[in-house]
């Protein structure tokens, strides 16, 4: 009698919704972590997972049409990263599984009930907790002493701005720190609402993880250096294209991580019972030539803090 065939091992499905083009520097270390990161847990892509990608979503109509199209080909679990994309998702009201990346405040979203016990669909991995403002506000009291103001920047479309303005006022205050919210839609927005902030004395920026000022990141630190504004970012690729410095989490980490939630959904697991994991893993940037450019000396604390100096 003949041997028989082995089973087939039946092909799962993943689908990954993003408002990152696929081509971006940021989205191919991420997206590769991830790739990485279901490989090890025993995913390969033509064996056992599908993975269908919509990178590049602006706005809530592209979101949308992807999310549905998406949908359409019925994944077994959805990986989305980021505030626009994941409220796009969550209007929506789908039923499969959604891991989350790079989203502050999913409380305060509307997506879980509590980290420890998300109990719906949605569970992932939580970007910034709140506290992150004092010390991103504390880096930039230390780097310039006579700070009393420090504008914090972003559009409340797309990052959670509201939760980092809360936070980040009630930090402020053992520090003797004025928050003025700049909310910035555009270009010109961000042009002329530091241009105005910049004609009083003694002021900073803030920058917490948004995609409008990841657009225009180039703009921001050329108004930064242009008005001798010390400035403090979430990301580090902010730092490396001439910031001063900044305070973040290891987002391809976090795409790596979220394949072990992946994993653990395809092989049975429900998002309800699977806890939402805060950041454990932070790293601090500092460009020297941009602290001298803004006629800054860097504090010996800071620089032994770094794990990365630019000169």
């Amino acid at each position: 009698m003949p041997l028989a065939a082995p089973a087939q091992e039946r092909e799962r499905r993943i689908g990954v919704l993003s408002n990152i083009a696929e081509d971006d520097p940021q989205m191919k270390a991420r997206f590769g972590a991830f790739r990485n990161g279901l490989e090890k847990l025993g995913w390969s892509e033509g064996r056992n997972v599908r993975i269908d990608t919509r990178f590049g979503l602006v706005g809530a109509e592209q979101i949308q049409a992807g999310a549905k199209e998406l949908l359409a080909l019925q994944p077994d679990v959805i990986l989305a990263n980021a505030p626009p994309v994941i409220r796009v998702l969550q209007q929506m009201k789908p039923t499969i599984p959604i891991v989350f990346v790079a989203v502050s405040d999913p409380i305060g979203a509307g997506l879980i009930a509590s980290l420890a016990r998300p109990g719906g669909n949605f569970t992932g991995l939580q970007n910034f907790e709140a506290s992150i403002t004092g010390k991103w506000l504390a880096m930039l009291k230390e780097i310039e002493p006579r700070l009393t103001r420090v504008a914090l920047v972003g559009n409340p479309q797309t990052t959670d701005f509201d939760y980092f303005l809360r936070a980040s006022k009630a930090e402020a205050l053992s520090l003797a720190i004025d928050i003025v919210p700049m909310g910035a839609e555009s270009a010109a927005d961000i042009e002329r609402a530091i241009e105005s902030f910049a004609r009083v004395a003694n002021g900073g920026l803030m920058l917490p993880p948004d995609g409008t000022t990841i657009l225009h990141r180039n703009l921001i630190i050329a108004l930064a250096a242009r008005h001798r504004l010390p400035a403090v970012y979430a990301l580090r690729f902010f730092v490396a294209a001439g910031g001063l410095m900044s305070y973040s989490t290891d987002l391809p980490d976090q795409y790596r991580l979220a394949a072990s939630y992946v994993d653990r959904i395809l092989r049975g697991d429900k998002p309800a019972d699977l806890s939402v994991q805060a950041p454990t893993k932070f790293e601090t940037v500092i460009n020297l030539k941009t602290a001298r450019a803004l006629g800054l000396t860097v504090p010996p604390g800071l620089l032994v803090a770094a794990d990365e100096v630019i000169e």
